[in-house]
């Protein structure tokens, strides 16, 4: 049965490039594999998008319909099986996430190195190392206060011998055979009338357009290798669960001097057995006694900034919500910080002495 990419896509026919652009970065975010979707509906939702965000590509799938598919096996549209891959994820998400501190889209932004953007930045730019993710997990203390955490990565650097270059001391570079110099060579795909050619990153001087006569001994000519190191995180006060810190060029070293990609750090916060976390604010349950309802208190209770001393107005019932203003988490980024919410439980015991039952039955009559 032939495939339906609008349908695949949610969008109906007459969708403009914009329409199919939202639609492919809507469901990509929802179904990648590094977020735990399912690979297969990701390939297809990238094939999808492949083809309906290409004009002539586009009219071609449009023209032949229902026989689309049927006519990639006779080899009329076979180069489109060249299209199944992750490219246009890059593409679609290239502009995406400038405002965002801590958005979610900062981090699809650099998962390809990029995308479109790339060439703009020129070739070693094109070429940057891959991102690093990694989770960290903090107390509620940790997220008011702030905190600095250590992580140890094992990642690419630098090669410390070649410097980056990828060649051995006192090699000559010389003009690489492959693509004459130009870094790029034309990629062709397809059969018959529909012939498709691609231009990519040459695989023997890997975009450079020449190459060392010796390579390098220590990094076998990649300009890099693996080592361990300690980055220190500064979380920030405020952040909450989920959140994404993103540490600019401190992922993998790209290949002979390329850029390195970006260090991503989930942050999870542990759950805190006195407080409950909505936002900015903070609720806790403050049980009291019978006669503390009845009589009012001041009653001792414990903040992220320290315990204070409450007072519990008389004839509170349960229930009652008595807000602390100032008292709850910082705010990320902002000055200030949230309030608490102090939530009155009242306690009936369930076995009183014969005194206290006498009283009680003396304020039952009074009532």
């Amino acid at each position: 049965m032939a495939k339906d990419y609008y349908k695949i896509l949610g969008i109906d026919k007459g969708a403009s490039p914009d329409e199919i652009k939202k639609a492919y970065r809507r469901l990509a975010q929802e179904h990648h594999p590094d977020k735990g979707g399912n690979q297969e509906k990701f390939k297809e939702i990238n094939e999808a998008y492949q083809v309906l965000s290409d004009p002539q590509k586009r009219s071609q799938y449009d023209r032949f319909g229902a026989n689309f598919e049927q006519a990639q096996a006779g080899g009329g549209f076979s180069g489109f099986n060249g299209f199944r891959d992750f490219s246009s994820f890059s593409e679609a998400f290239g502009g995406a996430g400038q405002g965002q501190a801590f958005g979610f889209e900062d981090i699809f932004d650099g998962l390809f190195g990029g995308g479109a953007r790339a060439s703009s930045r020129g070739r070693k730019s094109s070429r940057r190392g891959a991102d690093i993710s990694v989770d960290i997990e903090i107390s509620l203390d940790e997220a008011y206060q702030g905190s600095e955490k250590r992580i140890n990565l094992r990642r690419n650097v630098v090669c410390s011998d070649c410097g980056g270059s990828g060649a051995e001391k006192n090699s000559k570079m010389k003009e690489c055979k492959t693509c004459q110099g130009q870094g790029r060579v034309q990629h062709q795909s397809g059969a018959g009338f529909f012939t498709f050619s691609q231009v990519v990153v040459c695989p023997d001087c890997l975009g450079e357009g020449k190459k060392p006569d010796k390579k390098c001994l220590s990094c076998g000519g990649e300009g890099r290798k693996k080592e361990s190191s300690e980055i220190l995180v500064k979380v920030p006060a405020g952040i909450q669960d989920g959140q994404v810190i993103s540490l600019s060029g401190q992922g993998e070293v790209g290949l002979r001097g390329a850029g390195a990609g970006d260090l991503y750090v989930n942050v999870h916060v542990r759950p805190d057995p006195r407080f409950q976390r909505e936002g900015d604010n903070l609720f806790y349950e403050l049980p009291i006694s019978f006669s503390q309802a009845a009589l009012g208190d001041k009653i001792d209770i414990p903040t992220l900034a320290g315990w204070i001393k409450l007072k519990v107005p008389e004839g509170v019932e349960t229930g009652t919500i008595i807000r602390l203003e100032g008292k709850g988490m910082s705010r990320l980024a902002r000055r200030g910080f949230g309030d608490m919410m102090v939530k009155i439980k009242v306690k009936t015991p369930k076995k009183i002495s014969k005194k206290a039952r006498e009283l009680l039955e003396e304020l039952k009559k009074e009532e």
